[in-house]
């Protein structure tokens, strides 16, 4: 049983119901124990004064007195002869005649049996010379008398009880739930959970834990934006200086002899390469943000991938690789198709940066289900010596790299795979990576994957893809150089 919540609802109800049933259970025993006392007290002074009144007055009157000793004592009596007959003349129950023998009938239930016993027996032999026997019968009251109810009492305080414990657990459990809701709210990346509330009107123990709780999300918040703000102002600030280095680059190559050319060139590099980096530092401040309000479009994934498939080619022949597509099956998604090229193209690139040489890389598009629905998958495998597994879940932090003699000779700056995490993250997807059996790194991107809007065909929606990409596409390549995976 994993759920506090009943674990509580349940042990403290058996306990209440053990209980309450219990003290039914030992009021009733009593009680029948003190009616059974009184009856014993006063059956011999009954015995004679029913012998006295059928004697004197006949079989209707000992009948008539018999009831009223019924409803006074709640007690069945007979009055037998000699012969074991009833002296009123009617036909005895079957428990009657057992005790006129003088055998006393089995008890047939529970509680007769717990209790003690509910027949009486006694013989008396009149001044008449005859010989009489009283029999009698105590039926147990309450829900446990004859056309009662069995155990309605304890079914009762079972329910109420139940009520009382479900109400207590859940009083119980509510900030724990709660807790757990904004704990994997923040876990998520939302920094604004919080699990207050109830907990704000409450002073136990519980509530004191949902308040540090959100105590702690308040500064953790407070130090994620503050770290943001801080890498965003910095990579601001740094553009300008940056751009009066490129323009007293440029004038230096004017003015300069042949002699600092291979200076200039290397102070150009330098300078393209900090470009890049503040590039990539801003998308990623933008990103974490959530400050990217560009608008959404309908994405034809397949004619995206075949084109940053057909780009990555090109530029891995220099090492004698392949890039390669499949489309298994065209998905549409909706999305920003700037970013999420970005976002696909940065794992292309890595991937061809790092397959062994003469290899290919693989890049397979197809549809798949996901948990909310329709998902675009799209897996992007190289032959490369993979990554160790303790490593996987670390690719996609900014400025990480495995191995940072190969990240400087690669030129990389470990931003292309955080920026492609928050970018699928934007687009309410996920991307993994894992390693291959027969070697290699195989990263996953998962995309909801939207239907076409009515009137809007495949035809349209790719001219309308292919204008936003070609218009964007320079600024892409010169103000968002951090499109270049690590």
């Amino acid at each position: 049983m994993k759920s506090l919540f009943l674990k509580i609802f349940l042990s403290y109800w058996a306990a209440q119901a053990l209980f309450l049933a219990l003290a039914i259970l030992i009021t009733l025993a009593l009680r029948e124990r003190g009616e059974t006392a009184t009856w014993d007290a006063q059956q011999t002074t009954v015995f004679s004064k029913a012998i006295q009144v059928y004697e004197q007055s006949g079989p209707a009157e000992v009948r008539r007195y018999l009831e009223e000793v019924r409803d006074s004592l709640h007690t069945r009596a007979f009055l037998l002869d000699d012969q074991g007959n009833d002296v009123s003349g009617h036909d005895l129950p079957r428990w009657a005649e057992s005790l006129g023998k003088g055998v006393e009938p089995p008890r047939r239930d529970f509680w007769q049996r717990v209790t003690p016993s509910p027949f009486r027996r006694q013989v008396q032999t009149a001044a008449s010379g005859k010989r009489y026997t009283l029999v009698a019968f105590l039926p147990p009251s309450g829900p446990f008398a004859p056309g009662g109810v069995p155990g309605l009492s304890i079914l009762i305080g079972i329910i109420s009880s139940g009520l009382v414990c479900y109400l207590l657990a859940r009083y119980l459990t509510a900030p724990v739930v709660r807790l757990r809701a904004a704990t994997q709210r923040l876990a998520a990346g939302d920094l604004s959970a919080r699990a207050g509330g109830l907990a704000a009107r409450r002073r136990d123990e519980m509530a004191q834990l949902v308040r540090d709780f959100d105590t702690m999300a308040e500064r953790l918040e407070a130090t994620v934006n503050a770290q943001a703000r801080l890498l965003n102002d910095i990579s601001h600030e740094l553009r300008s200086p940056l751009a009066r280095l490129n323009v007293a680059s440029a004038l230096a190559h004017q003015r300069a002899g042949v002699e600092a050319r291979s200076a200039l060139e290397r102070i150009d590099l330098e300078a393209e390469r900090l470009n890049e980096l503040i590039g990539g530092l801003l998308t990623i401040a933008r990103l974490d943000s959530g400050n990217d309000s560009r608008q959404k479009l309908p994405i034809l994934l397949g004619e995206m991938i075949e084109g940053i498939a057909a780009d990555a080619d090109f530029e891995a022949q220099g090492r004698n690789c392949r890039v390669e597509s499949t489309i298994k099956e065209d998905c549409l998604v909706a999305g920003v198709p700037l970013l999420l090229h970005s976002a696909i193209e940065n794992v292309v690139r890595n991937a061809a940066r790092y397959t062994r040489e003469g290899s290919s890389v693989q890049i397979v598009l197809e549809r798949g289900q996901g948990g909310a629905g329709p998902e675009a998958v799209i897996r992007i495998v190289d032959s490369g010596p993979g990554v160790p597994e303790e490593e996987l879940d670390k690719l996609f932090r900014p400025f990480y790299r495995i191995d940072d003699a190969r990240g400087r000779q690669t030129g990389g700056v470990g931003l292309g795979l955080a920026i492609t995490e928050r970018a699928v993250r934007i687009h309410g997807g996920m991307v993994k990576a894992s390693n291959r059996p027969e070697g290699g790194l195989q990263i996953e991107i998962r995309v909801p994957a939207a239907a076409p809007s009515a009137g809007q065909g495949p035809a349209s929606l790719a001219e309308k893809q292919e204008a936003v990409v070609t218009s964007s596409s320079r600024s892409h390549r010169e103000a968002i150089s951090e499109t270049r995976s690590n």
